[in-house]
C-alpha cells in the first residue's frame, strides 16, 4: 500500500498547526501527526499547557494559547505552517448548542479561514464539519439518490426544529468555505458521524433527531482513529476536494440502536422493552461515503518516522 502522498524527508520538513488541540479530535490528531513525523503547532484554546498523551518534552511540538475569537492568536500559531487541521468544540463554560453558540462557532470559522488566507506558507486546510450539515431539510425520504457530500442541511428546517447542532455545523461550514472560495484558500471539509468515545453521552447534540435518523437511514456514527485518519488522510493526498463524508458505521438496524442506548444510559434506563427485542426490521442505508473511501483506499496509519 502507499504509506502516504509525502516522502518521509518531506513529512519530517513540515510544520502543521492543529486547532483545537485541546478537543478529542484535535489532541488526537497531535498525537498522530507528531508520530508521522511532522512538526506540529498545537494551538489550545482556554487554560491549557499540554497536550493529552504528548510528552511536553517532545522536540516537534509547540504549544500556543489560541482564542478562535482572537484573530492575531490564531495568527502566531499558523506561523510557519503548511496546513492546519482546524475542530470546534464548545467551551467548558457553555457546552451547550443553541443560538448564541452557533454564532461562536460562525464567527470562529471566519477568523480561522481570514487567517489562514493571510499565512503565505498555508497550503491547504482540513475543516472538521459535521454529518448533521448534511442530512436535515424538509421530506427527508423524497431525495431519490442516497445523501453525499453534495448535499447539505436547511438551516430554517434546523431551526423549526431547534437541531442546533446542524445549526451550528451548517452555518459554519458554508461561512469557511464561502471564505476560502472567495480568498482562494485551499480547503478541504471532513463531515463525521457521531464520535464514539469513552465519553459519549444521551446529552451528546448531535444525538437530537436520532429517532430521525435512524429510520431514514442516516444515523451513522465514527470511531475516533478513523476520523484521524481520514484527516490525514485528504491532508497529504493532493488530489483531495471539497467534503468528505466520514463514518465506518451505520445503525440501521433494532439490534444496533439497542446496543448504542446500553451505552449512553445506566442499566436500569437501557434496558429495552420485551417486543423491541423481536423487532428486526433493517432500515436501508441512505448516506454514502464512497468519495472518502475511495480516497482512503491505499491510506496506512502506521507510517511512522523516526
Amino acid at each position: 500500500m502507499a504509506p502516504s502522498s509525502f516522502p518521509d524527508e518531506v513529512i519530517s520538513e513540515k510544520t502543521v498547526c492543529v486547532m483545537d488541540a485541546s478537543g478529542r479530535v484535535g489532541s488526537a490528531l497531535v498525537r498522530r501527526l507528531l508520530r508521522r513525523g511532522y512538526t506540529v503547532h498545537a494551538a489550545l484554546h482556554g487554560e491549557y499547557e499540554i497536550v493529552e498523551g504528548v510528552c511536553c518534552n517532545n522536540k516537534k511540538l509547540r504549544v500556543f494559547p489560541a482564542d478562535p475569537l482572537d484573530y492575531h492568536s490564531i495568527m502566531d500559531a499558523l506561523k510557519g505552517c503548511s496546513a492546519l487541521f482546524y475542530s470546534f468544540e464548545p467551551p467548558s463554560d457553555h457546552p451547550t448548542y443553541d443560538e448564541y453558540m452557533a454564532d461562536v462557532e460562525v464567527r470562529a470559522a471566519h477568523n480561522v479561514l481570514e487567517a489562514c488566507a493571510q499565512t503565505d506558507t498555508i497550503e491547504k486546510v482540513v475543516f472538521t464539519s459535521s454529518i448533521t450539515a448534511v442530512i436535515w431539510r424538509d421530506g427527508r425520504n423524497s431525495t431519490p439518490s442516497d445523501l453525499d457530500e453534495r448535499n447539505w442541511s436547511d438551516v430554517n428546517f434546523c431551526r423549526k426544529f431547534k437541531l442546533w447542532h446542524g445549526v451550528s455545523k451548517t452555518l459554519a461550514e458554508r461561512t469557511a468555505w464561502a471564505l476560502a472560495m472567495d480568498r482562494g484558500v485551499n480547503m478541504v471539509s471532513i463531515n463525521g458521524g457521531l464520535l464514539m468515545t469513552d465519553h459519549l453521552t444521551i446529552s451528546n447534540p448531535y444525538l437530537k433527531g436520532a429517532a430521525e435518523m435512524f429510520e431514514d437511514g442516516v444515523f451513522v456514527t465514527v470511531d475516533l482513529n478513523f476520523l484521524v485518519d481520514a484527516h490525514i488522510s485528504v491532508f497529504e493526498d493532493s488530489s483531495s476536494y471539497g467534503r468528505y463524508l466520514c463514518f465506518n458505521h451505520v445503525i440501521n438496524s433494532n439490534q444496533d440502536a439497542i446496543h448504542l442506548a446500553n451505552m449512553l444510559l445506566p442499566p436500569s434506563q437501557s434496558t429495552p422493552p420485551p417486543q423491541s427485542l423481536e423487532d428486526t426490521r433493517v432500515y436501508q442505508q441512505r448516506i454514502s461515503n464512497k468519495k472518502l473511501n475511495k480516497l482512503m483506499v491505499d491510506f496506512s496509519s502506521e507510517v511512522e518516522v523516526e
